[in-house]
């Protein structure tokens, strides 16, 4: 088949430009089981990023001060170590982003969690991967649909998706082995139901393409469909999204200090430049690592299909 590693479409290398977004995944623990988290967090999951190696991780973020840190998980705010690293990366003027499952605002423990978001101007990410009730619950269980809901509700309230300080974006994922649509028509729908429906408002949709790694591929093996969607995502080839690419430009850390060039990558343990030994960021900086060779396999055909996908939407 065209899709093996031997036929990849892209024939050069990519390779890393001047560092902006540091991505950490502090911990694998979360409140949800979604089908279709790459990571495979759960409330079983009981990783996190431990006091040492976050001293280490702040000591990097302040000799080196990237634009933007941005925190995943797992929920990374049921992590012991997300305040004080929203804290620290503020009080220095860098971007803090949240990767936020939005049920977790109702959690025990959690009650001033908006206002502490709110208080520190952090960028909230919001998975809400529909505005249908079904499609939500199928994807990450029952009952979360109003649950986010009602955390989109308490950020709209805090000034979140109302006031330029305090921006809000929700994130989309298919439900099945499908690319995402145009982003205008389906922000558009967005913006009606939700607004129609809860008077949510937000500042902008991004949509991400589901990687066939993890739960999302074993769904895809359960199902018959893997071979199919890696060939939809090969068919849909862009070559444009190459320049574009996130990995060019973050770094993922996982919670144990260990750097990978995406977090899909660190998903499946594909070391930072296809290294055969682990690297620790407080082992490497910002000029160490440009001009690096990007650690690719066929799992990036997601990232390089139609418009192309990242963290932040699509990249082209």
């Amino acid at each position: 088949m065209p899709t093996t590693a031997a036929a990849l479409p892209w024939t050069t290398a990519v390779s890393r430009d001047a560092l902006r977004t540091l991505q950490l995944n502090i911990g694998r623990f979360c409140n949800l089981a979604c089908t279709h988290c790459h990571v495979e967090s759960s409330p079983k999951r009981h990783e996190h990023m431990s006091a040492e190696t976050l001293d280490k991780v702040l000591a990097w973020i302040d000799q080196h001060r990237p634009p933007v840190v941005d925190i995943t998980g797992g929920a990374p705010e049921l992590n012991p170590g997300f305040r004080e690293i929203v804290r620290f990366a503020r009080e220095r003027n860098l971007e803090v982003m949240d990767r936020c499952n939005l049920a977790v605002i109702d959690e025990a423990g959690q009650e001033d969690l908006v206002d502490f978001l709110a208080e520190y101007q952090v960028h909230v990410v919001a998975s809400m991967p529909c505005y249908l009730v079904d499609n939500v619950d199928k994807q990450r269980g029952k009952g979360t649909y109003d649950r986010s809901v009602a955390g989109l509700r308490a950020l709209n309230a805090a000034g979140y998706g109302r006031r330029p300080e305090l921006p809000l974006h929700l994130i989309y994922n298919p439900g099945g082995a499908s690319l995402p649509p145009a982003v205008a028509a389906l922000e558009a729908a967005y913006r009606e139901r939700l607004a129609t429906d809860w008077g949510i408002v937000f500042d902008g949709l991004w949509c991400l393409a589901n990687v066939p790694i993890k739960r999302f591929r074993r769904f895809l093996e359960a199902t018959g469909k893997l071979e199919s969607y890696e060939q939809l995502l090969f068919d849909n080839y862009n070559p444009a999204t190459l320049q574009s690419l996130m990995c060019r430009s973050t770094l993922s850390v996982d919670h144990d200090g260990r750097i990978y060039d995406c977090d899909f990558n660190l998903a499946i343990e594909l070391d930072a430049g296809g290294k055969e030994w682990p690297r620790y960021l407080w082992e490497v900086s910002p000029e160490d690592l440009a001009g690096d060779s990007i650690a690719m396999d066929r799992h990036c055909l997601a990232c390089t299909a139609g418009c192309g996908s990242s963290c932040t939407g699509a990249v082209v």
